[in-house]
């Protein structure tokens, strides 16, 4: 049975996936900061945790393998956006995003490579169409050009290890990262890009899908 760990896991995009894997027969752990929207995830190894403190995310890898035995994918999911530009922002709301979007995803590479090469396992990072394309004073298009190149670096680093790396970087999901609902206009659902994820992590052995950009149709840019 594969045994998959999501940081961020609570909403939106990472409890969609881990209610589809646990419905699809795998091991899921999530980890998340709200222990009480944590727990609402039926079926799954609740962590709760921050995902931007090194300890914790070693802790949470760890806590996956004594549990299931070993580890196969890790989906870094953790992520928010201020939703405003630069010259307008909070300078410790801005900190916060870029530590949780960026050093976040970094500090689970790290904590779960040596369980990923035992298992020649998967990682797949969250990142966006903001990732690739850029808006004025976006700040959050910042930390997903960085998670674009971690990407890359990571697929350096580990293909040698036989460990898959999959950047996954939708357009507008209508998932509670918008506060307000998203932008007018067409949107995809938490479901869908789940259903993507899932699909990246099913890759027979030796084949490494690396960059997949998922919008709805209708999403010009």
């Amino acid at each position: 049975m594969k045994t998959t760990l999501i940081t961020g896991g609570s909403s939106g995009i990472g409890a969609a996936l881990a209610k589809r894997l646990v419905a699809d027969g795998q091991a899921v752990a999530v980890t998340g900061r709200d222990k009480a929207r944590l727990a609402r995830i039926p079926g799954v190894l609740h962590l709760p945790g921050d995902s931007t403190d090194y300890d914790a995310v070693l802790d949470a890898v760890t806590a996956t393998v004594k549990e299931y035995g070993r580890l196969d994918h890790v989906v870094a999911s953790a992520g928010f956006a201020t939703h405003d530009r630069l010259t307008e922002t909070d300078p410790d709301r801005l900190r916060d995003m870029i530590l949780t979007n960026v050093l976040g995803p970094a500090l689970l590479v790290k904590a779960a490579l040596p369980a990923l090469r035992e298992t020649r396992g998967r990682i797949v990072l969250v990142g966006s169409v903001a990732g690739f394309i850029h808006s004025p004073g976006n700040m959050y298009s910042v930390t997903k050009w960085a998670v674009t190149a971690l990407a890359e670096n990571t697929r350096m680093l580990v293909t040698g290890d036989g460990v898959g790396v999959t950047l996954i970087a939708p357009g507008r999901v209508d998932t509670p990262f918008w506060p307000d609902g998203p932008p007018a206009g067409p949107a995809l659902s938490g479901d869908d890009i789940a259903g993507t994820i899932a699909w990246g992590l099913a890759q027979p052995p030796g084949v490494d899908v690396n960059t997949v950009v998922v919008r709805p149709t209708g999403q010009p840019t």
